[in-house]
């Protein structure tokens, strides 16, 4: 009766029901997994949020399929205060609710049933669902780690097939928190070039960088108004501005001209469709937009707070070690691989009552890596990370 694309495993796993096991217990838990910045203690404006959406003009239905051109022009006003100098056209902009629709618009944009797009891993699990729903295949590459990551870019070459259509990448990466280098970008635009492939990039993380990078690695800025290649850049309120629930989200696409043009009028069309996006967050935009001043700034402070305060844990013993990271709202810890991940997260989970993700739930190539959000208030992440040392202790 259902469609293949929607036969997933819905049981739960040991992981999810150790979790549920442990929740209906009643015990308080230490969650070094959150990623909700509206739950971390985070001061938002409330009166200017919600005067946003109070806009009278929204009464009216005034359909456009990319977006209303003043909530376009916001979004390309906050590029041009990232980068100075590059000007990204509002009429390049697609608004969507949210960065999974923009996915959804891209693959259907991109793809025939079966067609492929390369990722890198370690990834976050949300795309292997949102590539099924539209019958696309994700065929993954590696970052590499040796003192920082980088692209594999042998496995890249290797990934690519005759039915690849794109290359995926996040920016910085999501667990990792690996900028793109210059020279990571360069190889990936002559990549795109010489194999006529779209690359996509995903920037929700971009405002936030937390450690500078390495002394021999420049860092690539946005791709917003990248040249050499057909490159769709998203977005969204969710991480730019800490605010999830509003969902709103982005395609910027740049390139060359005549390949550009037309992808913006093959996702106008995609966009006409749905309609999805509702007015009053279209026209709260702009207001919206404004407040992630303030809100990064205390997102930030808490970023860097929570990753000294585990480096000077981590210090004094040698069982357990932080891998560079450069941005980002996640740490990649390195535990010993004596038992798997899960193992480890789960033992965790029910002797200390501290949460964090294995390293699996990313796509980590091996054992011996747990993920921790470095969102949660430094008096929880603290004592968090101090339960998580003694665990590893006893292994």
């Amino acid at each position: 009766m259902f469609s293949k694309r929607t036969a997933w495993k819905l049981e739960e796993n040991t992981y999810t029901r150790a979790l549920r096991r442990f929740r209906e217990s009643g015990k308080p838990l230490l969650d070094l997994t959150a990623s909700n910045p509206t739950t971390c203690g985070f001061h938002y404006d409330q009166a200017a949020i919600l005067g946003a959406w109070r806009a009278p003009e929204a009464l009216r239905y005034d359909p456009e399929p990319k977006g209303l051109p003043q909530a376009r022009a916001a979004v390309a006003q906050y590029y041009a205060e990232k980068a100075p100098g590059h000007r990204l056209d509002p009429e390049h902009l697609l608004l969507t609710t949210g960065t999974s629709e923009a996915y959804s618009f891209l693959f259907r944009l991109l793809c025939e049933p079966g067609d492929e797009i390369v990722i890198v891993h370690p990834s976050y699990p949300l795309f292997d669902f949102l590539a099924t729903i539209e019958d696309v295949t994700l065929r993954p590459f590696h970052l590499v780690y040796d003192y920082g990551w980088q692209i594999d870019f042998h496995e890249l070459r290797r990934a690519i097939g005759p039915r690849t259509r794109a290359i995926l990448l996040v920016h910085p990466n999501n667990p990792t928190g690996h900028f793109l280098s210059t020279d990571e970008a360069r190889e990936l635009n002559a990549l795109c070039a010489e194999r006529e492939l779209a690359l996509v990039v995903d920037e929700v993380f971009l405002d936030y960088q937390v450690q500078a990078t390495a002394a021999h690695k420049k860092a690539h800025g946005s791709f917003v108004c990248n040249e050499p290649a057909l490159t769709f850049v998203l977005s969204g309120l969710s991480k730019i501005a800490g605010l999830p629930q509003m969902k709103v989200g982005w395609i910027a696409t740049s390139g060359p001209d005549a390949l550009v043009r037309d992808a913006v009028a093959r996702l106008e069309m995609i966009a006409d469709t749905f309609l999805s996006l509702n007015a009053p967050a279209q026209y709260a935009l702009p207001a919206l937009l404004g407040q992630r001043h303030a809100v990064q700034a205390q997102i930030t402070e808490r970023l860097r707070a929570n990753v000294a305060q585990l480096d000077a844990r981590l210090a004094p013993q040698k069982c357990v070690s932080r891998l560079e990271m450069e941005g980002g709202w996640y740490a990649v810890l390195r535990v010993p691989a004596v038992q798997s991940d899960e193992e480890f997260a789960i033992r965790l989970l029910e002797n200390h009552s501290v949460l964090v993700h294995p390293g699996h739930f990313y796509d980590f190539s091996g054992e011996g890596f747990l993920v921790v959000s470095l969102l949660p208030p430094p008096d929880s992440f603290g004592e968090g990370i101090a339960r998580l040392l003694e665990c590893a202790a006893r292994s």
